[in-house]
């Protein structure tokens, strides 16, 4: 039995983003009952050379629409990346689900053969299967900075677990 292209990625990250949308509200009532500034967990970083908590949820959500977007072939959504609180980072995960939500399932069909290229930097660019794509690039970075955003919570004393992380309700 084979699994879609678009049942190994959409609800995959629907779980999570909805996990990280739950997990930054948890974050954010930490925050008010401690009264701890909202920024010293926005700007968190687990080491000073790692990206602060923002930007992890930032490029999170740009994994989850991107690909998605570019596994069913759509126009990706452009974001500006200027998030400053946990509403505004709470919009980013909404307007992301909103976007995986408008992609039909049948735009993934045939996809996991489809070349996927990607130009993260100039001259470079990256070509990959659809299945090597979704598999071996965009759901290890995704999850990587879903992780990381957990970490930086659990690191700064956010109450949560593993039920938390993996959104199971």
């Amino acid at each position: 039995m084979s699994i879609s292209m678009y049942a190994a990625s959409v609800p995959v990250f629907n779980q999570m983003l909805d996990s990280l949308s739950d997990v930054l509200k948890k974050a954010e009532a930490h925050a008010t009952a401690k009264n701890i500034p909202a920024e010293n967990f926005l700007q968190a970083r687990l080491f000073p050379d790692m990206l602060a908590l923002t930007r992890q949820v930032q490029i999170a959500a740009d994994f989850a629409k991107g690909v998605t977007g570019r596994l069913a072939q759509a126009e990706l959504p452009a974001y500006e990346d200027n998030e400053q609180t946990f509403a505004e980072l709470q919009e980013r995960i909404a307007k992301t689900k909103a976007f995986i939500a408008t992609l039909d399932e049948s735009k993934f069909e045939g996809s996991e053969t489809r070349n996927i290229v990607l130009r993260p930097g100039t001259p470079k660019e990256q070509t990959f299967t659809g299945q090597a794509y979704l598999l071996n690039y965009g759901l290890p970075q995704f999850f990587f900075h879903v992780t990381t955003a957990y970490a930086l919570f659990r690191h700064n004393g956010v109450e949560i677990g593993k039920k938390d992380f993996m959104g199971l309700r």
